[in-house]
């Protein structure tokens, strides 16, 4: 008797390796946006006016190609993991009411992990305890806050290297809010995998070019495309808002936070250029290092889009 739980195409890779373009091609493949629905996950993609410097699809291809979880925050806003699981969870449920295929595709591979594997029902940020932590950052330092942590939650400060302030001042503000430390909720999440929780099947394939000598190219060619549509432009925009700063997770993002370091005058152009494309393929190498351990891959491959997507059709 055949299978009755729906199947979710998830499709990742390193930046720029041609995972939109897979995703496309599947979209077609299936029959068009009334039988599939595109679904990012990408952490830089959901904030909007960000557009050029995140390789965001055009307005046209967006109509073509319609996506869930684009242009859903403010730059000023935080976008959490959690966030992410929530709505991607809550995209592919209306998707298959419509008896639509999901296609997940995107580069933040916390992302895809923590929808594939589950997510502790963490508390929302609090506006004030964050404030009164930043502050204490601020005079005492990232090593003192982490070893505050590592008293109190030794599990979680093995997992937060002290330098990532973001990740630092969550756990701290997690064992603020709720009593009970972050390494607690995660053990209780464990079993709230997507199959169980949602349930469905997932069928994951990973574009990866064969060479990083390739990819580096693409890379390279990308970020001139984006240059020359406009990219300082758009981040000089960004700067006129009094509401934005350079510490903000959306602003953190590879290409805008050089960006914005030339524009305030940190750079020359070529050290720019030079800044933006060596920190693009360190996050390709993340990504690479990620899918490497990665166990959950039901298809690697660097053929083309047409290609890869028709065997990730077969295997749905």
């Amino acid at each position: 008797m055949a299978s009755t739980v729906a199947s979710v195409a998830v499709v990742i890779g390193p930046t720029a390796a041609g995972k939109t373009a897979v995703a496309m091609a599947l979209q077609d493949q299936l029959g068009g946006p009334s039988k599939a629905q595109l679904i990012s996950a990408d952490s830089a993609l959901v904030y909007r006016g960000m557009d050029i410097g995140t390789a965001k699809p055009d307005a046209q291809e967006l109509i073509a190609y319609p996506h869930r979880l684009i242009d859903i925050r403010d730059p000023s806003e935080p976008y959490s993991v959690a966030d992410f699981v929530g709505d991607a969870d809550a995209a592919v449920v209306e998707a298959l009411e419509r008896q639509q295929t999901p296609i997940i595709v995107g580069g933040t591979m916390l992302y895809v992990q923590r929808f594939i594997d589950g997510i502790a029902k963490l508390p929302s940020a609090d506006p004030n305890i964050r404030l009164e932590l930043q502050g204490q950052l601020g005079r005492l330092g990232a090593d003192a806050m982490h070893a505050e942590l590592s008293m109190i939650d030794p599990a979680a400060a093995a997992k937060i290297h002290p330098n990532n302030h973001q990740r630092l001042l969550r756990a701290m503000e997690v064992i603020r809010t709720t009593g009970q430390p972050m390494s607690a909720q995660w053990q209780a999440a464990k079993g709230a995998v997507a199959t169980s929780r949602l349930p469905i099947k997932l069928v994951t394939a990973a574009v990866v070019p064969s060479q990083r000598e390739v990819l580096h190219q693409r890379i390279q060619e990308r970020f001139e495309a984006m240059l020359q549509a406009g990219f300082l432009g758009e981040v000089e925009g960004l700067m006129q808002r009094d509401d934005l700063h350079p510490d903000l997770p959306a602003l953190r993002s590879v290409g805008y936070r050089q960006a914005w370091q030339f524009l305030r005058g940190d750079y020359s152009h070529a050290d720019f250029v030079a800044a933006a494309l060596a920190a693009t393929r360190q996050l390709a190498k993340r990504q690479l290092t990620w899918l490497r351990g990665w166990s959950k891959i039901d298809l690697q491959s660097a053929a083309a889009p047409e290609q890869i997507a028709a065997e990730l059709q077969r295997m749905l």
